[in-house]
């Protein structure tokens, strides 16, 4: 029998899938996040995340980690590929590695053939499109110091914008300061801006306020609503970016959305209602995970045309 091995490795979690030759899906394991190779603490978190959630995979598949050899295995890494592909293959006992970037697999898994557009919001934001040439086109990604537009990070950060410029009198009131201020237990909301600048508030931690924000829009807050229609718009602009690069005007494409911002429902029906303007786009749900969108790369690599069942 020959295996197969998906990987997914995120800002947020690692999971690795592995399948047969025939298009089942034999186990499936989770661990750490992994998008940091640096030498020292990060690499030793990328091998940490690679072998535990491969083991767990294995483990559940009736496998011996120490002893598979996978026939081809596809690696969809956040933070780019480079960085990683040595490490990996050091890692793997593989014939054919492929690794790609965390937009590939997500693409791959998400849309009904691994063509069309699809729109990540989580931690962060990107969109890529992928035609029926195999011509590939990105929009964002660019990280949150300068993009990451209707990410969770940047929905909690207009949060405390909005916040901020209530407590300063040079913004309107808004419900999002007594519900950010008791959630991080700061005392204004100028303390609160202080400690995201702290070891104690990550990016990460910091974008798990957005819910607040989804929250305070649902019970009538202007502001907090305003923060939501915008990250729907610049989701949907991401779309447009990658759509206007690979397809001509009247062309059928597949526009996916993964990722907790899409979550919200407000969020959500904007997203759809904006994409689907530009016709004859039509707006789906993601069909399978980015690491079921790995195992078919791997199977792809292999010749092997599979979905995950």
């Amino acid at each position: 029998m020959k295996l197969f091995l998906g990987i997914d490795g995120g800002q947020s979690g690692t999971a690795a899938l592995v399948g047969d030759e025939t298009g089942r899906v034999l186990g499936h394991g989770e661990a750490g996040p992994c998008n940091h190779a640096a030498a020292g603490e990060g690499r030793a978190k990328l091998e940490r995340a690679i072998s535990d959630s491969v083991r767990w995979a294995c483990a559940q598949a009736g496998l011996d980690p120490g002893a598979v050899e996978f026939e081809a295995a596809c690696c969809g890494m956040s933070g780019g590929p480079d960085d990683k592909e040595a490490i990996l293959a050091q890692l793997l006992r593989v014939r054919k590695l492929v690794v790609t970037t965390d937009m590939v697999v997500a693409l791959a898994g998400a849309t009904s053939n691994g063509q069309g557009i699809v729109v990540n919001a989580g931690t962060g934001s990107f969109a890529l499109g992928r035609d029926e040439r195999g011509r590939t086109a990105r929009a964002g990604g660019w990280g949150h110091v300068i993009g990451d537009e209707g990410a969770a990070f940047d929905i909690a950060r207009q949060a405390v914008r909005a916040a901020l410029r209530m407590e300063e009198g040079w913004g309107p009131a808004t419900a999002l300061v007594p519900m950010l201020l008791e959630a991080t237990g700061s005392r204004s909301a100028n303390q609160l801006l202080h400690k995201l600048y702290t070891e104690e508030w990550p990016r990460a931690r910091a974008a798990r306020l957005a819910p607040l924000v989804d929250e305070a829009a649902a019970a009538g807050d202007a502001v907090a609503a305003a923060i939501l229609n915008g990250a729907a718009q610049d989701l949907a602009t991401l779309a447009g970016a990658v759509r206007g690069q690979l397809w001509k005007p009247g062309d059928v494409v597949e526009v996916a959305h993964i990722g907790g911002v899409f979550e919200s429902r407000r969020v959500l029906e904007r997203f759809r209602t904006l994409v689907e303007l530009e016709a004859p786009n039509r707006s789906v749900a993601p069909r399978h995970s980015p690491a079921e969108g790995a195992l078919r790369e791997a199977w792809r690599a292999a010749g092997i045309d599979a979905w995950p069942e």
